[in-house]
């Protein structure tokens, strides 16, 4: 018989391992990741959120994470939609953004439209520009540049924006953070550019991914963009990586037309949609 939603602020010990259990039963099952890495770590972590958890008698049946922004985010894990679930947020939020991976499109008003692509390596790689140099990230030479840098570039992205020095450090403590990874490059000792990478070495197919890329606005409209893409993608493919995938929104032409420039297609579409 399947159990009754119920909510905590904080997942006890024991709870947070059989959360995560449930992620990587249903990584395995769907052959793809179960929840958006930030929310993964948010469990992993301790991080604040609100998590549904929903037990089949000794079972832990199901898993939602709730973030609380302007409106509330929830996923699922799974990627899926759940009436009962829907039905309580709405009458403790009054408004949500679900998100949905390749479920179709769902319930609500569609509000964002993110593509899944991927491709083969490796791809063709441009040479560097007169006076700029390609190097590996050093967080203690790097961080403050750094975050300058992709904060600019992504200034109006939902997710990608206004990070700080604390969820910079975060991840590169991460098991999968591989320095050699995360290049930067600089244009006469200014940080012009960045590709991180990772991969997922525990996935069967052990494919890698564009992590964070961005350019600073200074130096974009110069190929920065596809001498960085492609530079990160080859870095994946001289650790043994044959596939790549990365994430785009469905509406950010430049960067699809590029990306499908460099092999990429469209694989899984997600989309978040505004309840009620």
């Amino acid at each position: 018989m399947t159990g009754a939603w119920r909510a905590t602020d904080v997942l006890p010990p024991t709870e947070r391992l059989r959360v995560l259990d449930l992620l990587n039963r249903l990584e395995v099952e769907l052959g793809r990741e179960a929840i958006d890495e930030g929310r993964r770590r948010a469990v992993l972590h301790g991080g604040p959120a609100e998590h549904w958890l929903r037990w089949d008698g000794e079972l832990l049946g199901a898993y939602a994470h709730l973030a609380h922004e302007d409106v509330p985010s929830v996923e699922m894990a799974g990627g899926g939609f759940d009436d009962a679930l829907g039905e309580i947020l709405l009458r403790r939020h009054h408004h949500l953004r679900w998100w949905s991976r390749g479920e179709g499109i769902p319930v609500g008003r569609v509000v964002r439209t993110l593509h899944l692509m991927r491709a083969r390596l490796p791809v063709a790689a441009a040479p560097l520009p007169e006076g700029a140099t390609l190097r590996p990230f050093d967080f203690a030479r790097d961080a403050d540049a750094w975050l300058a840098q992709n904060n600019d570039a992504f200034a109006d992205h939902p997710e990608q924006g206004a990070w700080t020095r604390a969820q910079l450090d975060e991840r590169t403590h991460e098991a999968w953070y591989d320095p050699s990874g995360f290049l930067v490059l600089e244009v006469d000792g200014d940080l012009a550019a960045s590709c991180w990478t990772k991969i997922h070495e525990l996935h069967p197919e052990r494919f890698g991914e564009i992590y964070v890329i961005s350019v600073h606005p200074r130096h974009q409209r110069r190929g920065l963009g596809r001498l960085m893409t492609a530079r990160g993608l080859n870095s994946l493919h001289e650790r043994g990586v044959r596939d790549a995938i990365l994430y785009v929104d469905a509406d950010n032409a430049a960067a699809l037309a590029l990306y499908r420039s460099l092999g990429f297609s469209v694989e899984r579409t997600d989309y978040v949609t505004h309840l009620p």
